[in-house]
């Protein structure tokens, strides 16, 4: 469990920014401690009114309100009283335990997570220290919450996704909670994944289907470096309405991934040699597309052709799920890239046809070829016969040609009488 602490002088905009959730849908209130009354049956006015009574007793202090989130593993499908009862004991353990506070539960990210929302101010006006509260109260309390609830630790939870993200399941659009399904995705590719562009991001998001999105080049949205992700169909068209970049949980937005774009750069370096030994490896025989896709896949690597309307192909990119990095062709080498690819893949088919031609002539200079594809009557009315079709061309012109030489001499005939 990762806890974070915010100390502010806004009860009203802690309490707002949790409302604000909940008018949403995407958080409810499932505690309210210290009041007289059900979380369901409480006003916007209840809940800051009881806090702000206990601030006007100590109006000196001006940084008076405490706001905390309970992070959980992503693993970690906890229940609404089990999720009351470690919001209970965490306050217990930060001193807060006796103060009124509001405990809201949250729906917005790829993690389960609580909101908490209280007052430094006691009922005799007296003020509960913000002092190295986060560095030494929380830590003890979060460390003793995550022993008695058997909670992934803070410092696993790194360890702990990096198992959860192997099994990552495409998006279906309609079947499960669409914010929760992009984030769950996007948050373990961008941290899994060595890229270094919105396309080689995408080629990834897209197994999954989902696509980062900035908008057409004048687009109001492009023009602010503005980012959207899209679920996608299995064929690739998007479904629904695009979720913003800024609201989804770890912020993936262009500023985030552009610093991520510069960071993968240098990681993906020592990646390259690896991946260019499995390609030369896959390139020693000629082979169609498919078959070099097929053997690629083999050994981890999944090949992305990018082809136009017309199905030419204009571009390659491989995305290497054992190393975690994703390359361009060309940025591996000329020999690499698409163009080289291209030409690659169709002196393929010509080689093919080379080999089918060789065999066919084989084949007719065999014992027994001419005997068997020749009648007694090559000639004749045996359509069905291959020397009459490979010579019916050539027959008609000599007939032609007969033709004409016998109009020229009738001709040379006739004027020789006259």
């Amino acid at each position: 469990m990762v806890a974070k602490i915010k100390t502010g002088r806004s009860i009203s905009g802690a309490i707002n920014y949790n409302e604000h959730k909940v008018r949403l849908g995407k958080a409810e209130l499932i505690l309210a401690q210290g009041y007289l009354k059900e979380p369901a049956d409480l006003t916007f006015t209840d809940k800051l009114q009881r806090l702000t009574d206990l601030t006007q007793r100590n109006e000196r202090t001006l940084v008076n309100t405490l706001h905390v989130s309970l992070n959980f593993a992503v693993s970690e499908h906890l229940e609404k009283d089990l999720l009351q009862q470690i919001a209970d004991d965490y306050m217990d353990g930060l001193g807060f335990g006796k103060q009124p506070y509001l405990v809201y539960q949250h729906h917005d990210a790829g993690h389960p997570h609580l909101h908490i929302v209280t007052t430094n101010i006691e009922p005799d006006g007296k003020r509960i220290s913000f002092h190295l509260l986060a560095n030494k109260a929380s830590e003890s309390a979060r460390k003793q919450v995550e022993l008695t609830y058997n909670l992934v630790k803070a410092e696993d939870q790194g360890k702990q996704q990096n198992v959860i993200g192997k099994p990552l399941e495409m998006v279906d659009y309609g079947k499960s909670e669409l914010k929760r399904s992009i984030t769950n995705v996007v948050s373990e590719v961008i941290r899994a994944y060595k890229f270094t562009s919105i396309p080689e991001l995408n080629a990834v998001l897209n197994q999954y289907n989902i696509t980062a999105d900035r908008g057409s080049k004048d687009s109001r949205m492009y023009e602010k470096n503005g980012l959207v992700y899209w679920v996608l169909d299995g064929k690739g068209n998007r479904l629904g309405v695009p979720i913003k970049a800024s609201s989804i949980y770890g912020k993936p937005t262009l500023k985030h991934l552009e610093d991520r774009f510069r960071l993968n750069e240098v990681l993906r370096k020592p990646l390259k040699e690896r991946l260019k030994t499995v390609l030369d490896k896959a390139l020693l025989t000629p082979v169609s597309k498919a078959a070099f896709q097929k053997k690629l896949k083999a050994d981890g690597i999944q090949v992305i052709f990018r082809q136009n309307e017309e199905g030419r192909l204009y571009g390659i990119t491989f995305v290497d799920h054992q190393s975690k990095a994703v390359f361009n062709g060309s940025d591996l080498g000329k020999n690499y890239s698409a163009a080289a690819l291209m030409n690659w893949f169709r002196n393929d088919e010509i080689n093919r046809s080379e080999t089918v031609s060789a065999r066919e002539t084989n084949n007719r200079n065999a014992p027994g070829f001419a005997d068997k594809f020749s009648g007694s009557n090559p000639t004749g009315g045996d359509s069905d016969s291959l020397l009459n079709i490979l010579f019916k061309e050539e027959q008609q012109d000599m007939a032609a040609l007969g033709r004409l030489q016998q109009n020229k001499r009738k001709k040379r005939r006739k004027g020789n009488s006259l």
